[in-house]
């Protein structure tokens, strides 16, 4: 059996190889070779084309001919149509912003998305709302136009070695920096779905095992248990051993922690995924974030350089020192305001100590 997965050195890539390669698949790679990753052997041949383009799709696959095609990067609608006719078997791989509300929280009516998200809740229809979620949207229609069968995955974010954007990095540096704080809006509590590298390989795995029951369908991916952004410091400051003081402060604060850091919630439902293809972690969260701690710390990201600038977090400490002296200033004041003191505290319902009375000793 023979695989193509384009992309494969992203951060799912090298679990989705090795899976495969564990399958029985003699697996192909076609990505731009701009870096190479250890994971991936010498063994796996490499094919160097650009997946943005029809046209070097062509040439690349030019009288080839596979099994399955994963198709993890690139244009993803171009890879449909350049291999139709090319293999029997389809996986693609999407985002969950083709959801209609995800970046313009104002298009749906409650503000903001459903909590969860099922795989059946609006997509993007609107390029002028939301242009990147409308071209999410319009792929996946693409891609079952051009394979019936095929099954799509919408990734959440993904975390792991070898992120562009590593969220983590953001607290991890303030950490390094010796911070004695992070400032977190509405203190840390919006939720937003993640996945571990390693547990979303794990999902499309299934796909690849399950071909019949995967059919046709669509899939959100996301870590069984989530973590709100507050967990996921104290996480990060366990594993560094450091004790890191959260600040929180309104979510309408500017507040640039590094660029995922979730002002709304973006909870996706994963239930069709776990009883339609059996899913279940393989990495548990809190252990996933540890081992991503522990790799970026062995392989940090340079200070101002290209990686780090696509946090879009400024690391601007001195803005921070006066945000979080204006949030501690501002819940000193609400403090001092005098409240009435309610009554005793009780529970709600009736208990009472005598049979056949109409209420109990606190006048329930």
């Amino acid at each position: 059996m023979k695989a193509l997965v384009v992309g494969g050195t992203g951060p799912t890539g090298p679990f989705l190889v090795n899976g495969l390669r564990r399958r029985g698949y003699e697996v192909a790679i076609l990505h731009r070779g701009t870096h190479e990753v250890p994971e991936i052997g010498a063994e796996i041949e490499h094919i160097h084309a650009d997946p943005h383009f029809r046209q070097t799709l062509d040439q690349a696959l030019a009288g080839r001919s596979f099994d399955l095609v994963l198709a993890t990067y690139g244009r993803i609608r171009f890879v449909a149509e350049a291999t139709v006719g090319k293999t029997a078997r389809f996986i693609s791989i999407g985002g969950v912003p083709c959801y209609r509300g995800y970046y313009n929280s104002k298009a749906n009516f409650p503000t903001g998305l459903p909590v969860p998200i099922p795989e059946d809740a609006p997509l993007v229809d609107n390029e002028a709302d939301e242009r990147f979620g409308y071209l999410i949207a319009t792929t996946e229609r693409e891609v079952l136009r051009c394979h019936p069968d095929a099954a799509i995955f919408r990734y959440p974010y993904v975390y792991g070695p070898y992120q562009l954007v590593p969220r983590e990095w953001s607290i991890i540096r303030r950490i390094l920096d010796r911070r004695k704080f992070i400032l977190l809006p509405d203190n840390g509590l919006a939720l937003m779905t993640h996945g571990y590298a390693e547990n979303l390989a794990h999902a499309v795995l299934l796909a690849v095992d399950q071909p019949h029951a995967s059919a046709g369908q669509a899939y959100n991916c996301g870590d069984e248990i989530q973590l709100t952004m507050r967990q996921l410091v104290e996480v990060i400051a366990r594993a560094m051993n450091y004790d890191l003081e959260i600040v929180g402060v309104p979510g309408s604060v500017p507040v640039r922690a590094g660029a995922l850091l979730p002002h709304h919630h973006g909870m996706v439902d994963i239930f069709k995924l776990r009883h339609q293809l059996g899913y279940r972690d393989v990495v548990g969260s809190v252990e996933a974030v540890q081992r991503t701690v522990r790799w970026y710390l062995d392989h940090p990201l340079q200070y101002g350089g290209d990686m780090e600038s696509r946090l879009l977090d400024p690391f601007d400490y001195d803005a921070e020192d006066r945000w979080a002296a204006i949030a501690r200033e501002y819940q000193q004041r609400m403090a001092e305001v005098e409240v009435k003191k309610p009554g005793p505290s009780a529970h709600p319902y009736p208990h009472p100590k005598t049979p056949g009375l109409r209420r109990d000793h606190r006048n329930r």
